[in-house]
């Protein structure tokens, strides 16, 4: 047996090792801005999907010579293809913006060094290898003074979460400012409990945050509820306060990185209530940019619609007859004017093209007030995926597979040519297709059994006709519960609406429910589409946030081919860049989906809108001639009454329409 080598020996060997790597890491990222420069020449999009898909394969076959995890090996390179492309795209607009450039700029950021804003304008400034001259503001609206006066070149304003949504101040703001958007960022937001070295979690008593850290903190405080909450302006202010404070009783929340700065230690990690964390931000500047044609772009505007039935839905079908994908729908209300809406709109689209210019033109003929905000460049990169063939360990799966898509029959039993008429499916007092609409409930199944009756009465007088109950899996004795909230909800005439999120879920919810709902995790699942399809009980198939149009009707064809002939489809939202990013609302998979097939579709509105554009986006739906809406009750950041009353009045809203 040979004698190991000394640990010492092989960890210089790996550092050797790992100093090679990011020398040939530097020398890809300079080639790459090589390829750039041949792009600026030839006007060639930013991204080749295809060479990426074929690049991808190549390297994944190669990796898998040498031993290496296929999926390991594309994680690696799709981060590399994603700081390739954002470095070509930065030089590019650099190249197209001439005049702007300089090589120091003054930045205004909301807070102090160390805060989540001043961590994006750091990142956004290193990527364009310019220096960052920081200047920290107090609020949104010095941050905006301080652009509009010329004490700043650019302002950093955090326009949505992930977790906790849209920013609603910085709308506000942006109604009332000449400042263009130039550009956007994202970053990963890891908030953690910080506090003085050596503090213990059982010794802190006060907590100073942002509100939206508190917010998108939300479930850590309510398990620890003993600390004291003290609001502050930023995260770094909450930072420093820990600083500057003598007790180590007290705690911040914040990154680790900004923690750093201010000689914090992290006592707990990962606070927020989703694993996922992002925060993206506009940058704002006195003057618009212009954004070559082959890089990616957005267009945010604002409008006005005014108050007359169907006036928001007009607007957006100009939006859909020019090809144009809203990839952000927000509504906030204009001051002085109440119960009229501002709209603001994220498009996927350069504003020098001919249809955003054609669409813009229409859009001035039919709304109130209209104005483009910026257009700017995408930051972000979808990653370029392998098929499932690709990536397994036998080399001749790709064939099979190529063979049998050839051979697929085509699509009947959901199609028109099959059923002229549209499906409606009806169970008690609810009723989904063919002019009847049905409104549902969402919630997530408690422990507290004492408020199900009277959150049954609550949901029923808000004009609800059924209520979808989630989270089986998240409670103890499951079945005693879903059997005690059936019996609430039937008590004031609610269909109850199992969500199976995991197949094992299926003999409970075929037990209790009196409909089944297919989550989209499971939308791809042949076992359980075929055992639904052999039972006798409503079905709502949920899309997948990445499956498209065609895939939705397949595997509803595979529950119809097995007999089962009461099912709905559900629109939930698809991810249209960066996967983690909150789902977008298809609403023009609905009228696809009305050309194709005679089945119900309704949208459920719980994952992919805010509170506070809900309604837009569901009245938006109805317009568009959907069968149903699901709103949620599952916002842990809002009071249960206040999404009842919200509900309430988007329900309104949809009737009156």
């Amino acid at each position: 047996m040979s004698k190991p080598h000394p640990l010492n020996q092989t960890r210089e060997a790996i550092t050797a090792l790992d100093n090679e790597l990011l020398a040939l890491l530097a020398k890809r990222r300079d080639l790459s801005l090589d390829v750039a420069r041949s792009k600026e020449v030839d006007i060639r999009p930013i991204r080749d999907t295809q060479r990426e898909k074929e690049l991808l394969a190549r390297l994944v076959k190669q990796g898998r010579e040498q031993g290496l995890d296929a999926h390991y090996v594309l994680s690696l390179y799709q981060s590399i293809i994603e700081d390739s492309v954002l470095n070509q795209q930065a030089y590019l607009q650099n190249r197209a913006n001439p005049d702007l450039q300089k090589q120091q700029y003054n930045i205004a950021y909301l807070g102090a060094r160390g805060s989540y804003s001043y961590l994006a304008a750091s990142r956004y400034c290193d990527r364009r290898n310019v220096v960052m001259q920081d200047l920290g503001c107090k609020s949104f609206d010095e941050i905006v003074q301080s652009v509009e006066s010329g004490h700043a070149d650019y302002g950093f304003l955090p326009i949505e979460n992930t977790s906790s949504g849209s920013i609603n101040e910085v709308y506000d703001v942006l109604q009332h400012t000449s400042l263009a958007i130039v550009g956007e960022t994202t970053i990963e937001v890891g908030h953690c409990l910080l506090g003085k070295a050596g503090a213990q979690l059982k010794q802190i008593k006060t907590v100073y945050a942002h509100p939206q850290p508190i917010s998108q903190c939300s479930r850590f405080l309510s398990q620890h509820p003993q600390l004291k909450l003290e609001y502050c302006s930023s995260s770094a202010e909450a930072m420093e306060r820990v600083l500057e404070s003598d007790d180590i009783g007290v705690a911040a929340i914040g990154s680790a990185e900004g923690g750093a700065l201010y000689q914090l230690e992290a006592i707990e990690k990962e606070l927020a209530n989703q694993k996922i964390n992002q925060s993206r931000f506009i940058v704002v500047a006195r003057k618009a940019i212009a954004v070559p044609e082959q890089l990616p772009a957005k267009c945010t505007l604002i409008m006005a619609t005014g108050q007359k039935p169907g006036a928001l839905v007009e607007a957006l079908l100009v939006l859909k007859a020019h090809n144009l994908n809203m990839s952000k729908l927000e509504s906030r209300p204009i001051p002085g004017t109440p119960w009229e809406e501002m709209f603001y709109l994220d498009l996927d689209a350069n504003l020098s093209s001919e249809a955003m210019q054609k669409a813009l033109k229409e859009l001035e003929r039919i709304t109130r007030f209209i104005k483009v905000l910026g257009c700017y460049p995408c930051e972000t990169v979808s990653p370029t995926q392998l098929s499932h063939s690709q990536l397994m360990i036998e080399p001749n799966t790709s064939r099979v597979v190529a063979q049998a898509e050839d051979n697929k029959a085509p699509l009947q039993r959901v199609s028109l040519s099959q059923k002229s008429q549209p499906t409606q499916v009806s169970y008690a007092h609810l009723s989904i297709g063919d002019t009847q609409f049905g409104a549902l409930a969402q919630l997530q199944l408690s422990t507290d059994t004492a408020s199900y009756s009277q959150l049954a009465k609550q949901i029923k007088e808000s004009g609800f006709q059924a209520v979808v109950v989630c989270g089986l899996n998240d409670v103890p004795d499951a079945e005693a519960l879903l059997q005690e909230m059936k019996r609430a909800l039937h008590q004031f005439d609610l269909a109850c609406v199992v969500n199976i999120e995991h197949e094992a879920e299926l003999k409970l919810a075929t037990e209790q429910g009196d409909l089944l709902f297919v989550s989209g995790k499971q939308m791809h699942n042949a076992s359980l589409l075929q055992q639904v399809g052999s039972l006798h009980m409503p079905v709502i198939l949920e899309r997948n946030t990445m499956a498209s149009v065609d895939e939705l009707l397949d595997a509803a064809e595979s529950i119809l081919a097995q007999g089962n002939q009461q099912l709905i489809l559900c629109e939930s939202g698809i991810r249209t860049f960066n996967e983690t990013l909150k789902p977008t609302l298809d609403l023009a998979a609905i009228v696809t989906i009305k050309s194709l097939s005679h089945l119900p579709i309704i949208v459920n509105t719980s994952y992919a809108c805010t509170i506070n554009n809900v309604q837009a986006q569901a009245v938006a739906a109805k317009h568009l001639h959907a069968d149903g809406v699901i709103l949620s009750l599952m916002d842990e950041s809002v009071e249960l009454n206040a999404q009842l009353a919200i509900s309430g009045q988007s329900l309104s809203e949809i009737y009156r329409d």
